[in-house]
């Protein structure tokens, strides 16, 4: 716990039956686990149903993967039924969650994802591990941010970009009924064969970024590495190498920036001629643009901000930029560069 703790995190999701609840509370923690418990933050539904359980209310039998048939008749699809049956079990009044995986992001019509998303639970996200799944860039998967007419190349894939396409799409399909968490992987999540990777660290943190530019609320770590040179259910306890560094120094970041991140973004406030996808926020009388690189190459990136201000600080960078009509130009090094920028001035912001 401490040493998780200290890594920064402050929730656990999904624990098993014999975890000790009253020591995650003692310690400080919280946890959303797959049962009803006192100390509990809240209660996980079935994870990735889209993909096992299909888009259907046929009859469940109760069986999950592994156990037997799932549905009933066993060729049917029974997801929206196991969701509706694991929220019933759920205490009254606890936060729902679950998670959803490459059905609701990939294979299903909105209709079909939306029957998923909407009413289902209070609290949602999808995993999509751009940076390590081997099938990822398949035009029957990754392939839909082109419309499936192709495979994606590795360029257009393996990019912290597309962590914030899947919270998008999540976005989306909640019609802003449900807050979104996105998933990050901090290890080796596929066993290995040629195009399973595990994810470095400066992705993990251009990955983490790209979901909060593009509205996550919270960011979980998948911290199960199923292949590589550390198989193990716990990476960030276990691992040597750079995911517990950067993570730490991530989570860090985040806790500091929380005041302006919980703030209302500011859409159309900043524009940005370049490689970026960027977000803009108000807070105590600044302006934050927080801006991640959207192409491998990275580039050159000019910002023009709506709301005053002569100087631009880059946030943890030990560095400031001068705007001159509203108007400032900085570097991204290549796909996973990100830089998070404060400007004085925001009161004169007409948002």
């Amino acid at each position: 716990m401490a040493k998780d703790r200290a890594a920064g995190l402050n929730t656990y999701v999904v624990l098993t039956p014999d975890s000790d609840l009253d020591l995650v509370r003692a310690s400080g923690m919280h946890a959303i686990p797959t049962f009803a418990a006192a100390q509990a933050s809240g209660y996980a539904l079935g994870d990735e149903v889209d993909m096992w359980g299909g888009a259907g209310d046929a009859q469940w039998t109760g069986k999950f993967p592994g156990e037997g048939p799932i549905c009933s008749p066993e060729e049917s699809k029974c997801g929206y039924t196991v969701q509706k049956q694991l929220r019933a079990s759920a205490p009254p009044g606890v936060m729902t969650y679950a998670n959803y995986g490459k059905g609701v992001t990939f294979w299903l019509s909105d209709e079909q994802s939306r029957a998923f998303i909407n009413g289902t639970q209070d609290l949602v996200s999808a995993d999509n591990y751009w940076f390590t799944d081997p099938n990822i860039c398949a035009k029957t998967e990754g392939g839909a941010i082109t419309g499936y007419t192709r495979d994606l190349t590795d360029s257009e894939c393996r990019l912290a970009a597309n962590y914030g396409w899947t919270v998008e799409r999540i976005r989306k399909l909640t019609e802003g009924n449900a807050p979104v968490w996105a998933f990050v992987e901090v290890g080796h999540p596929f066993e290995d064969s040629p195009q399973a990777a595990t994810i470095s660290g400066p992705e993990i943190r251009a990955a983490v970024w790209s979901s909060l530019i593009h509205g996550a609320r919270g960011i979980i770590y998948f911290n199960h590495s199923f292949g590589g040179d550390c198989v193990t259910q716990h990476v960030l306890r276990d691992c040597p190498g750079e995911a517990r560094p950067t993570v730490t120094s991530v989570n860090r970041q985040i806790q500091n920036l929380a005041p302006v991140l919980n703030a209302p973004f500011l859409d159309g406030a900043t524009t940005a001629t370049g490689p970026v996808d960027l977000a803009t926020k108000l807070h105590n009388g600044k302006v934050y643009v927080f801006a991640g690189a959207n192409k491998g190459t990275g580039g050159t990136v000019s910002f023009t901000v709506n709301c005053g201000g002569s100087t631009a600080v880059v946030i943890d960078e030990n560095r400031t930029i001068p705007i001159v009509d509203g108007t400032f130009t900085d570097a991204f090094a290549d796909g996973n560069a990100v830089h998070l920028y404060s400007i004085e001035g925001g009161g004169s912001c007409d948002y």
